[in-house]
């Protein structure tokens, strides 16, 4: 899907590792939750609450999950799920598009 509508946009950035990591909140009115942002290449350790799903329009990178015994590659195109309550490790090569949606 290329295009949201009818949702609420949270106008304060999400801003991470001195801005190597932005987003945008995205509110549904069926009550879903993701965001929309933007990784600069770099090494950046996230922590979970609830599950999510991150979604790569664009860029490359690799990621360390839960319980994986090595890095996994992810291109534009691709998506990958995460535990909730968990942390994971993303070594973003390019520049990296992403939208990320929290599973309740």
């Amino acid at each position: 899907m290329s295009e949201f509508k009818n949702v609420t946009v949270i106008r304060e950035a999400n801003v991470y590792f001195n801005g190597g990591v932005t987003s945008r909140t995205i509110l549904f009115d069926t009550g879903c939750k993701k965001t929309l942002g933007i990784m600069q290449p770099g090494e950046y350790e996230f922590s979970t609450g609830t599950a999510e799903v991150m979604e790569i329009l664009s860029g490359e990178l690799d990621v360390m999950l839960p319980g994986k015994d090595g890095w996994l590659r992810f291109v534009g195109g691709e998506s990958f799920e995460v535990p909730e309550n968990s942390r994971f490790t993303m070594k973003v090569n390019t520049l990296t598009d992403y939208c990320c949606s929290f599973i309740d």
